[in-house]
């Protein structure tokens, strides 16, 4: 008996598109191939191979399977005749028979059979007298009888022994292991399910490995509402997905699975027309049920009910997914309304309403920050950093480098924009036409004009040249062009700049006219006084204060084109955090703090320690 472990291990070896592709004719179709399928007869292709996730299928004829299954479906072989041939072009050894694997095989195959006998006597129970109140209930929910035969609801009589009667041919120790009959110490076996509705759980194949069960009498408070199979050989609760042979199909025409609470959730939204729906067995998913889902799409939605539970069972999900991440594999958050399912929403607003909510979802990382944002008061700075802590604590779990710093980026930048709000500003905006010159306003009016023209460059460099141009206008034609070729925040800028084009003397008391005239003033002491040139200042020397003006103005050039290729940089790394992105992005950054500490350098030597820039008169 082959291994499934082996057997993984062959179907990753071969490439499922190259051997298809030796009898069908395939087509390049996006990520997967396409072809006319050869189980049945067709004009327009409705076949495709996916060697991603190592099927194909037929959404004609519904064929499906893998590498193996091709072998023995289209080439008619047996499955260790398959399996030989394809080993051998995979270079790998069949490994020898094994007499104890050979017997568990067999013990699973006639669990099979227990199971399937089952679900027959559970499925002609729901038609007895005794099975009414579950036919009920069924009514109440609205399935209709194409749903209800798709899903395959039963029922379980109350009887404790009502199973063994019916199943007399199986051994009751094979009732026990198939988890069908409980058996404690020396007591007399049970039947596990009792007065309940039933619906059976395949696996991926479509093969009946356990059962879930819901109470019917809701007096029974002390009763768990639902039960499902305990695991067995066949069933084991973390690696099953409730619907997974349904949903599988349904998904490749869809693109996306949806994750919802319960076995019901599940059957509600597939009578709702949505089919690729699954649901974990009454637990928060696992590893193995989250890498199960991206093997069918890379970001699953969860559509967890609208409670507290439901948001709680959301992050568990989220918790367990983040140290699984890799690139282009995440998952997706659907938020219900407070208090309801999705059985609930759609009988109230009607499947449309779902499904708008399905085309919004969240993504994970929005997830954790609105969740660990409300998850407590933020009324203190002791409250602010307990937030941070939180969300740097789920950073540390991704295992991917390159994520857990996309995810500490965003993070950070989000907790600061939070926690250190900015205060509302003002864009600057032009006078209207005929409006008063400044000397001619009132000092409230004129006080708000220079917080708007602030506000508008917010540059102590800026500002610091314009000063220093006013002071000495003679240098404005020598620099007009390189400053008319920088994109300036600052309007003065341009009002200057066309100063220098026209034949007026480039005096002082000229510009501020001009300036004046245009509803602007000149910079205040206040908005460069964090920079102390030497331009600056009566003080200085002429030439030299020529000098620092035209290194100043250099500086401030360049700026502009080194935050924008810095900008760039960054973006192009966060695309595609390459080595290459990540080391120009560092290059530039380098640059951007020489630049800063060359000017912090120029503005204190150069300035005269002793004097103070004086406001422009």
């Amino acid at each position: 008996m082959l291994s499934p472990q082996w057997l993984d291990e062959l179907r990753a070896r071969v490439t499922l598109s190259s051997v298809i592709g030796r009898t069908t004719r395939l087509t390049k179709a996006g990520h997967e191939f396409k072809a006319c399928c050869p189980f049945h007869n067709e004009k327009s292709p409705s076949f495709y191979v996916n060697d991603q996730k190592g099927f194909y299928h037929c959404f004609g004829c519904g064929a499906h399977g893998d590498v193996i299954r091709w072998m023995t479906d289209q080439r008619g072989l047996a499955f260790m005749d398959a399996v030989k041939e394809l080993a051998a072009e995979a270079g790998m050894e069949v490994p020898a028979p094994d007499p104890r694997a050979a017997e568990r095989a067999e013990k699973q195959a006639g669990l099979h059979d227990v199971l399937a006998a089952a679900q027959g006597w559970y499925r002609a129970q729901l038609d007895t007298p005794e099975g009414a109140r579950a036919r009920d209930y069924l009514a109440s929910r609205r399935f209709d009888a194409h749903t209800m035969e798709r899903f395959g609801f039963g029922f379980a009589p109350g009887g404790r022994q009502a199973l063994k009667s019916a199943l007399k041919q199986f051994d009751e120790t094979m009732l026990v292991e198939a988890g069908l009959r409980i058996a404690v110490d020396d007591k007399e076996p049970y039947d596990r399910f009792r007065d309940r509705l039933t619906m059976p759980i395949h696996d991926a194949r479509g093969r009946v490995i356990g059962f879930a069960a819901r109470i019917l009498d809701a007096e029974k408070k002390d009763a768990p509402k639902y039960i499902n199979s305990p695991d067995t050989p066949l069933f084991d609760k973390g690696r099953t997905l409730f619907n997974l042979h349904r949903a599988a199909p349904a998904s490749r025409q869809s693109g996306r699975v949806v994750v919802v609470e319960g076995q019901m959730d599940v059957i509600a939204l597939a009578a709702a027309g949505i089919g690729e729906a699954v649901a974990p067995m009454g637990t928060a998913l696992t590893e193995r049920q989250l890498e199960m889902l991206w093997r069918m799409v890379e970001t699953p939605i969860l559509c967890f009910d609208g409670d507290t539970a439901g948001q709680r069972a959301a992050m568990r999900a989220a918790a367990r997914a983040l140290p699984m991440l890799r690139p282009a594999h995440s998952l997706r958050i659907v938020r219900l309304p407070a208090g309801m399912d999705p059985d609930d929403l759609i009988k109230r607003d009607g499947v449309g309403a779902l499904e708008a909510l399905l085309a919004k979802p969240i993504g994970l990382l929005d997830l954790i920050w609105e969740h660990e944002r409300d998850a407590a008061p933020l009324t203190s700075p002791e409250d602010k950093a307990g937030l941070k802590a939180r969300l740097m604590a789920h950073v540390e779990t991704i295992a991917d480098r390159d994520i857990q710093a996309l995810y500490r980026r965003d993070l950070t930048e989000r907790f600061s924009a939070f926690a250190f709000p900015r205060r509302e500003e003002r864009a600057w905006q032009p006078p209207r036409r005929g409006a008063a010159p400044v000397a001619q306003r009132d000092p409230q009016q004129t006080t708000r004009l220079r917080r708007a023209t602030g506000s508008g460059a917010r540059d102590a460099l800026s500002a610091a040249i314009l000063a220093g141009l006013l002071r000495h206008p003679g240098e404005l034609a020598r620099h007009a062009d390189a400053l008319a070729h920088s994109p300036m925040r600052d309007p003065r800028f341009a009002v200057l700049v066309d100063a220098a084009d026209s034949d007026e003397p480039l005096e002082s008391a000229a510009l501020l006219t001009i300036l004046a005239e245009r509803g602007m003033a000149p910079p205040a002491p206040e908005e460069y006084a964090s920079l102390r040139f030497g331009f600056l200042s009566d003080a200085a020397p002429v030439e030299a204060a020529r000098a620092d003006l035209a290194q100043a103005i250099a500086l401030l050039v360049e700026r502009p084109a080194l935050d924008a290729a810095l900008a760039e940089a960054t973006a192009r790394f966060e695309r595609d955090l390459s080595e290459g992105a990540y080391a120009e992005q560092q290059r530039l950054l380098k640059r951007k703090l020489a630049f800063d500490a060359r000017l912090r350098q120029m503005a204190s030597a150069r300035a005269a320690a002793s004097d103070d820039a004086a406001p422009i008169e």
